[in-house]
């Protein structure tokens, strides 16, 4: 698809993008760092719940090479390839978000497993 660049609602594009990119990933950080809470307390209806959403955002993201559509999407925008072009994150946490949300997600798992089992 041809990169809209020269268009002048491009900024405006690129910053509805950002936003709503940054609610679609403070809602999935949220669902993530709540499994565990949800683990402890032992809600595992709603832990399970969560790591079901969660789960569906991975197949999403993994059917489109691990990147999230919007970032596609966004990429027609913007020549600007920073971590943190996409989304209203700081750089270091869009760099390594993949790394902490999904190590924390895979933490919540195991925890709510444990706990259940146990």
């Amino acid at each position: 698809m041809r990169v809209a660049l020269d268009r002048p609602d491009s900024a405006l594009v690129l910053r509805a993008i950002k936003i709503i990119h940054t609610i679609v990933w403070a809602f999935f950080a949220a669902c993530i760092v709540w499994i565990p809470v949800l683990a402890w307390r032992r809600d595992y209806g709603r832990a399970v719940l969560l790591i079901d959403l969660v789960l569906v955002e991975v197949v999403v993201l993994g059917l489109n090479r691990f990147t999230c559509p919007l970032t596609d999407l966004a990429a027609r925008y913007t020549s600007d390839r920073r971590a943190n072009f996409d989304i209203f994150l700081p750089v270091w946490l869009a760099r390594y978000n993949k790394l902490i949300f999904g190590t924390l997600f895979v933490v919540g798992i195991a925890m709510t497993v444990a706990r259940w089992r146990g």
